[in-house]
């Protein structure tokens, strides 16, 4: 509630919130001055995204048309004046298993939304902005042991390959990575294990991802990454972008 009474963003996105709606307090659940949707999923106590805006969105539309993922609380989109603004929680994985396979067809369907969103949004002269948690490092400045996770979900080739066809084939842009080419992160994510987060020993798998019209308004982007450990409240931290609108 301190973050959020003190930004000045406009939109808030939010993945993994894992709380039903009934069960959050109040103030998180309806804060004074912002419109909220939340998604949670139909498994209790796993993923759930929710939105933020300051504005009350023109639309809201949870899910994106699958009939296997639309009730799991990983997407949600809704219409701004000139934007479709969207919160997503793609599946982590782990090699090997039955949720590697649900992310990879996690990954087909939504590649095909992605590319149908984009095309009825230039048809209307909108941009669109999919912020959130895409659970894949795209390059090796995105995660600080690539070497070592070369065979692990997040930063696999056909996940990678993956993302490179939403920026290539899918003619969306990496806001951050445009404005922060040639370094390593800014990471996003640090694991719990360890001194990964005391290293900076952290992945880049928090994204915008935004058509071009929008990511060429991008002024600034950067990571809100606390001060110290201690002083976290996720293994995540807020990757915030500032448009020129």
């Amino acid at each position: 509630m301190e973050w959020l009474a003190g930004t000045s963003a406009d939109v808030l996105c939010l993945q993994e919130v894992r709380a039903e709606p009934e069960q959050l307090p109040q103030e998180v659940r309806e804060p004074q001055g912002w419109h909220v949707v939340h998604a949670p999923a139909a498994a209790k106590g796993r993923a759930g995204v929710s939105l933020y805006t300051r504005r009350e969105p023109d639309r809201v539309r949870i899910g994106f048309g699958s009939a296997e993922f639309d009730g799991s609380g990983r997407y949600v989109e809704a219409d701004l004046p000139g934007v479709t603004v969207a919160s997503l929680y793609l599946p982590s994985g782990e090699v090997g298993t039955e949720r590697q396979d649900e992310k990879i067809r996690f990954m087909a369907e939504f590649l095909v939304y992605l590319k149908e969103l984009r095309a009825r949004a230039a048809a209307d002269g909108r941009e669109v902005l999919v912020c959130g948690d895409w659970n894949i490092a795209h390059q090796e400045a995105d995660l600080k042991n690539w070497r070592a996770n070369r065979k692990s979900s997040g930063f696999l080739p056909e996940e990678r390959a993956w993302l490179g066809d939403v920026f290539a084939g899918g003619g969306y842009v990496d806001v951050v990575r445009a404005l922060h080419p040639g370094v390593e992160g800014p990471y996003s994510w640090w694991s719990y294990r360890g001194r990964a987060f005391d290293n900076d020993s952290g992945w880049r798998i928090d994204y915008h991802v935004a058509t071009p019209g929008l990511a060429g308004r991008a002024v600034k982007g950067f990571v809100e990454r606390a001060a110290t450990h201690g002083e976290r409240w996720s293994d995540h931290a807020p990757v915030t972008v500032a448009y020129d609108l």
